[in-house]
């Protein structure tokens, strides 16, 4: 194994993955009539073939099978999202106006976690081509040379935010997408520039979409009092909104995380996983964490997902091929970032996204895309003794 500790934080947290989705998924087993382990085998499972995928992409040679595996990934992920839309019911199940999983026999997949992992190989790889070995150029340059890629992530977009409804995917994306603008020497201007049309793209996307209206309404009547304070007593009746019940998710997960205090009720011994959370076991596994383990085991989560950042990034800091290195970095952000939307999410800093948690929250798609990822780390950390 090239990394070993890497390795053993992802598994440390796929074990306290298996755990928690068996305590968390109790009143929906019952609810659904599925078995007691339904959730827990099929979680099992994909932590299993995750696992293989990490070991065996680790002893690949990275020289002959990086990009060749990276653009399969990349191109495979981006067919099978621009086709949903037109596939039949059969094989992609519409659930709230939004194809998101493709169904294969038994098996769903969500092709967006995939092309996540695909679109920061694709990024690394042109970069590394196009823009590292650039010196420094004006803005129109800079701007002409990185064009292509904004139209392939205007496509990503399009065909996640608007045809799957998932804005969250698309933040995840773009804020990785500009800080790898950064770490390819591109210049602050370009960056401001991309943060400023990125800024008036999410309000877009907001203000055409109903549901996101409502959710960000829902969500600043909720906090508006903590802004509001700030402003001038002219602009505050402007801005502020009717008071609206308090989103029943968002409530019941902060009074989970309250409810669990430092050290929990007890594995198994949560009351708002009881249906007071949909989706405890998936979004809001952190808030179902909390409450059974406590503050502690909270804090111990971030501490690892933390460590397994900044491994990705010691590790890219001692690559010396700009593509291994891009790409680590990009895994790094993803895995960061994720982790911040959810978290800001089920607390309430932030409207609710709908962001799983890396390695930890229940569904296949996210750990087997997430071991991918990994994998190919591994993979491409053996060059570090290359290095002179």
């Amino acid at each position: 194994m090239a990394d070993r500790p890497l390795f053993y934080a992802v598994i440390a947290l796929y074990t306290l993955s298996l755990v928690m989705i068996y305590s968390l998924s109790t009143f929906t087993v019952r609810y659904y009539g599925y078995g007691d382990f339904h959730f827990f085998l099929r979680q099992l499972l994909a932590i299993g073939m995750g696992i293989g995928i990490i070991y065996a992409l680790s002893w690949l040679d990275p020289d002959r099978w990086f990009v060749p595996l990276g653009f399969v990934l990349f191109f495979v992920s981006l067919l099978a999202m621009m086709a949903m839309p037109f596939l039949p019911e059969s094989l992609v199940k519409t659930v709230l106006g939004a194809k998101r999983w493709i169904r294969l026999g038994p098996v769903s997949l969500a092709p967006v976690e995939f092309f996540k992992v695909g679109f920061v190989f694709f990024i690394a790889w042109s970069f590394s081509r196009k823009l590292v070995q650039k010196g420094r150029l004006s803005l129109w340059q800079e701007i002409r040379i990185l064009f292509p890629y904004l139209i392939v992530f205007a496509v990503g977009v399009v065909l996640i935010a608007i045809f799957q409804k998932d804005l969250g995917q698309v933040v995840v994306l773009a804020a990785t997408l500009m800080v790898l603008f950064l770490m390819a020497g591109r210049s602050l201007k370009l960056f401001v520039l991309f943060l400023t049309i990125g800024f008036f793209g999410f309000v877009g996307l907001i203000l055409i979409a109903p549901h996101r209206m409502a959710r960000i309404r829902s969500w600043w009547s909720t906090v508006q009092d903590n802004f509001l304070s700030f402003f001038p007593d002219s602009l505050v009746a402007k801005l502020r909104v009717p008071e609206v019940s308090e989103p029943y998710q968002i409530s019941n997960s902060l009074n989970a995380i309250y409810n669990g205090h430092w050290f929990g009720q007890g594995l198994g011994n949560g009351q708002f996983k009881l249906g007071y959370l949909s989706e405890v076991h998936t979004d809001f596994i952190l808030a179902g964490l909390t409450e059974e383990l406590g503050y502690v085991a909270l804090v111990g989560v971030a501490l690892l997902m933390l460590f397994i950042v900044f491994r990705l990034l010691q590790i890219a800091s001692r690559l010396n091929q700009p593509a291994y290195y891009i790409y680590t970095v990009g895994v790094a952000l993803l895995i960061l970032f994720s982790f911040i939307v959810n978290s800001y999410g089920i607390s309430g800093v932030t409207p609710i996204k709908g962001i799983a948690v890396p390695f930890l929250s229940y569904g296949g798609s996210q750990i087997l895309a997430g071991s991918v990822a990994i994998g190919l780390v591994l993979m491409v950390s053996k060059k570090i003794e290359s290095k002179g």
